[in-house]
């Protein structure tokens, strides 16, 4: 090890001066393999269809209002604890899993392994009936723990298979894709919520299966390493206390993640709570809800495509600033607008936003990768990527339901509640120099 001249923090012995370790060593590596793009670009158009329909426009409805079926809450009680019990896990597990994957060479067979649990919940699904709450409620925790694990290593591809200069234009691509396959997954079940809603659950798990099917074909193999798995778990839990102070110890790196706990916790704490607030505050019907998401999901797509080439030109940290400027702007918005075409154009602008702060989130942060492409280092990192989004989604809900019920039920001032979030991550950033920029 030697020392920062900048910070006199310890760093790798192959790291460079200053922010060349987030810059300088991501110049160097193969050129970009069109093929591995596109294959990890569908896993996103593959996996999108789960959080549209069973985390936010379909599932909880019917978990809520037919598996549990009780007045007074208890339906959203059984829910809440759900999402924030597989929330509580993964944020847990993530950057012990992301070391583990890095050490042993297995990211891809991690990223395989849960995308399967995934899939196996949410088809059993189709086995609830009326009174199962236990096992709906394992079921979801299942399908969802899995789904969000898989993504810790399918993000942790994206320094490997793009240069940096087109790191943006690719996770923009991803996440444009993958709103479009929200919006064509929202399509597909439509005609199935009613009568027929137990087809949906083997519908998703199928449309899931099929386009994720090459990037597990086609993306890079897992390589080996010089240790197998199981010294590789051994060593995560023996180290992990190493693990968190070595990462810690990148200021940029340390920086962004505190600023993106704040900000992503405002972002998914309105999408958690969008459906409640469409419905209890502006009157929708859950046909209108599903009709408001698919505006939505169409707005990301064109969010994520919009800013990706400019993330790549201008830097992930301007086009993260603008972009919270934005989700202000709707959060104040939110307070004062009080019918439902005006929350229509609100639904827009936030989509908008929402594609492109994921994407450039997720570029800012491939880019301080210790290291560069090819370094080893990616699962571990996106793993604390995903401790900080998982482990923050626990406090926006509780803060807007307690802000809700300070104010006798009214959910306005909880819009500005969020609002805040949103200002203290966009103060926090800018602390974050842009590596994107420094190695111009």
């Amino acid at each position: 090890s030697g020392f920062d001249p900048c910070t006199r923090c310890p760093v790798p012995v192959w790291t460079e001066t200053a922010l060349g370790d987030y810059a300088g060593a991501h110049l160097r590596g193969p050129p970009m393999n069109k093929q591995h793009v596109r294959a990890w670009a569908l896993f996103d158009f593959a996996n999108s269809v789960y959080p549209a329909v069973i985390t936010t426009a379909v599932f909880p409805v019917f978990y809520v209002t037919f598996v549990v079926g009780e007045e007074g809450g208890v339906g959203e009680l059984w829910w809440g604890r759900a999402v924030s019990l597989s929330a509580l896990v993964v944020a847990i597990s993530s950057p012990l899993l992301g070391a583990i994957a890095d050490r042993g060479g297995v990211r891809k067979r991690f990223m395989l392994f849960y995308t399967a649990v995934c899939l196996v919940g949410v088809a059993m699904m189709s086995t609830l009936g009326e009174g199962m709450v236990v096992q709906g409620f394992v079921l979801f925790l299942l399908a969802n723990i899995g789904f969000e694990s898989a993504l810790v290593f399918y993000n942790a591809y994206l320094p490997d298979i793009a240069p940096p200069e087109k790191q943006g234009w690719v996770s923009g691509l991803g996440f444009g894709v993958g709103y479009l396959g929200s919006a064509l997954g929202l399509l597909m079940v439509l005609p199935l919520v009613g009568d027929r809603i137990e087809l949906v659950w083997p519908l998703v798990s199928i449309f899931f299966l099929v386009f994720a099917l090459p990037a597990f074909l086609v993306l890079p193999k897992d390589q080996p390493t010089e240790m197998t798995v199981a010294q590789a778990a051994r060593w995560g839990v023996t180290s992990f206390r190493e693990i968190v102070r070595e990462v810690w110890e990148f200021t940029e790196l340390r920086n962004f993640l505190l600023a993106f706990f704040f900000y992503i916790d405002g972002v998914l704490t309105v999408i958690v709570m969008a459906g409640v607030v469409a419905t209890e505050t502006f009157g929708f019907d859950q046909q209108g809800t599903i009709v408001l998401f698919l505006i939505v999901q169409l707005s990301a797509l064109v969010g994520a495509f919009a800013l990706a080439t400019p993330t790549d030109r201008y830097g992930p940290k301007r086009v993260l600033n603008g972009v919270l400027a934005l989700w202000v702007f709707v959060g104040v918005a939110a307070y004062f607008i009080q019918n439902q075409t005006l929350f229509y154009g609100m639904a827009i602008l936030a989509g908008l936003g929402l594609g492109s702060v994921q994407a450039a989130s997720r570029t800012f942060l491939s880019l301080l990768v210790p290291g560069g492409r090819g370094s080893g280092q990616a699962a571990r990192i996106f793993g604390f990527y995903a401790l900080c989004g998982k482990a923050s989604s626990v406090i926006g809900p509780m803060l807007f339901g307690y802000v809700t019920v300070w104010a006798g039920g009214n959910q306005r001032p909880a819009f500005l509640a969020l609002t805040g979030l949103f200002l203290v991550g966009l103060v926090l950033l800018q602390r974050v120099a842009d590596p994107r920029l420094a190695s111009d």
